[in-house]
């Protein structure tokens, strides 16, 4: 199973154990509720999803790797209490409360939500003196005397003992009481998610021409070998940050992330050629509408590795513009919530009321909600960045009213939305610069390839890019709906052949 139909697995899962009936009990009791158990190799998105499940459900999430702790720390200390049975009383053992349990409470406590994930990482590579307790917590939800709190759904990844030689393998007993998942690497998912994060374009179309080396995993003399997912998009992240640096990527720093020689050796390569071909090809002309025809006879003329090189640098100054234009796009949408409701507010007050005082509720309350979420650990790196721009923006319109000393509702909406108008030209502007490239993108695939396989996998690419697809359903693109529609019938018609075969 790959890990998108891993994630939606998974919140199925949370949604049916925390489904409850009309008395407000789980239809499927504590009990019942087989822990998830992700089995999959290293690096490829299993610690990673939990993340994006928690935020996606507005459930809490408490992770450990297990095999951080000893019997003491996810059991609890034993100390010896008095309890009276019958006539006589008795010295009894107990135990101190979970390091682990605590935690559920702890967060239960600071965010305010009473369900959640316990995730529990590395799960059958415990210490031999934690192994037995394994059974105890994944049947009957405890640590030692102290139960998991009703609510939180247990989710547990391993890894197969090729992959690490600390593998305890579970029994039949054991493997009875959980919900097996086997996790598969697949690069036609993390190609999405790789587009959707922005990951670096030469990392992306790299492997968009080399598959084999997404995930590559070897047992050789030297000893192991690997590249995995985990790996691409630090080295994407460390690429970017190079760049901004101005500092150079080179076969020993790809090797630091991708621990595998040959392919970290052909990867250096590529990249070199990567930023070579946007000097050779002028990039920068070519979204300006200058188009030299020299250049496209030399691209018709290249080698297949680099006009697909050539397309992957298109793509990527395009997929970037395109981003920045649905990312403003997000951050109007909240800023005009804000602005809406201040609106309706100032409609139905009193006159003479303050309109300051009552722009500055709203923007308290945008910042409560902001520290709300999180604080719960709700928001995404990209909805982190939006409410604290929308914030900043609010707090700057506040600041015009007071130097303006404005203070009737009316007159205060009516900046207010003077200042919304100049963010929207921003962000139409922004619009207006993602369909120029496009259009200029268009000119130059057809002016070096035409209706070609490059072609092809240029619209293929903007089609598995879920920010680009957004764009391009709200934007008048004729030659996109054109090529794409002749890309569907195609694909009709190959797979008609398929069938008659």
């Amino acid at each position: 199973m790959n890990i998108k139909r891993t994630k939606e697995e998974i919140k199925n899962t949370i949604s049916a154990y925390l489904l409850k009936d009309e008395f407000g009990n789980y239809q499927i009791p504590s009990i019942r509720q087989r822990p998830v158990f992700l089995l999959g190799s290293p690096g490829i998105g299993k610690t990673q999803i939990m993340e994006q499940i928690s935020k996606e459900c507005g459930i809490g999430l408490v992770a450990y790797t297990i095999t951080h702790h000893t019997r003491q720390s996810a059991i609890g200390l034993p100390f010896i209490s008095k309890k009276q049975f019958g006539d006589k009383e008795y010295a009894v053992t107990e135990y101190t409360m979970s390091e682990i349990v605590g935690s559920i409470y702890e967060k239960m406590e600071e965010t305010g939500l009473k369900e959640g994930i316990l995730f529990i990482d590395e799960i059958n590579c415990v210490s031999e003196t934690l192994a037995p307790a394994m059974l105890q917590f994944l049947q009957c939800k405890s640590f030692g005397n102290h139960k998991i709190p009703e609510g939180w759904v247990i989710v547990a990844a391993g890894n197969p003992p090729e992959y690490n030689k600390s593998v305890r393998e579970f029994d039949v007993v054991t493997m009875d009481r959980v919900k097996k998942i086997e996790v598969e690497a697949d690069f036609s998912v993390w190609k999405e998610y790789a587009y959707e994060h922005q990951l670096h374009g030469a990392v992306i179309s790299y492997l968009n021409t080399r598959k084999q080396n997404f995930y590559q995993m070897e047992n050789t003399v030297d000893g192991m070998h690997f590249a995995t997912p985990r790996g691409w998009e630090d080295l994407s992240n460390i690429i970017q940050v190079y760049e901004k640096l101005e500092k150079c990527v080179d076969r020993e720093v790809v090797e630091q992330y991708i621990q595998f020689p040959k392919i970290a050796k052909d990867f250096a390569n590529y990249l070199e050629l990567y930023y070579k071909y946007q000097t050779d090809y002028q990039l920068e002309e070519i979204f300006q509408g200058k188009l030299d025809e020299v250049l496209l006879k030399k691209i018709s003329h290249a080698s297949f590795d680099e006009k697909l090189s050539v397309v992957g640098l298109i793509l990527s100054k395009v997929n970037e513009a395109v981003s920045n234009a649905v990312r403003k796009e997000s951050y109007m949408e909240l800023l005009q919530s804000y602005l809406l409701e201040y609106k309706e507010v100032t409609e139905n007050i009193t006159e003479g009321l303050d309109g300051q005082q009552l722009f500055f509720n709203i923007c308290q309350k945008a910042s409560v909600e902001y520290k709300r979420k999180k604080t719960a650990e709700l928001l995404t790196r990209e909805e982190d960045y939006r409410y604290r721009q929308v914030i900043r923006m609010l707090e700057k319109i506040l600041q015009e009213m007071k130097l303006l000393s404005i203070e009737g509702a009316s007159e205060c909406f009516c900046k207010a939305k003077e200042m919304f108008e100049q963010e929207n030209e921003q962000y139409e502007k922004k619009q207006q610069e993602a369909e120029e490239k496009l259009e200029y993108a268009f000119d130059f695939m057809e002016g070096a390839f035409g209706n070609s396989q490059e072609m092809v996998m240029f619209i293929t690419e903007l089609n598995s890019n879920a920010n680009s697809v957004a764009f391009l359903q709200e934007t008048d693109c004729e030659r996109y709906y054109q090529y794409n529609k002749e890309l569907l019938f195609d694909d009709k018609r190959k797979k008609l052949l398929e069938r008659m075969q």
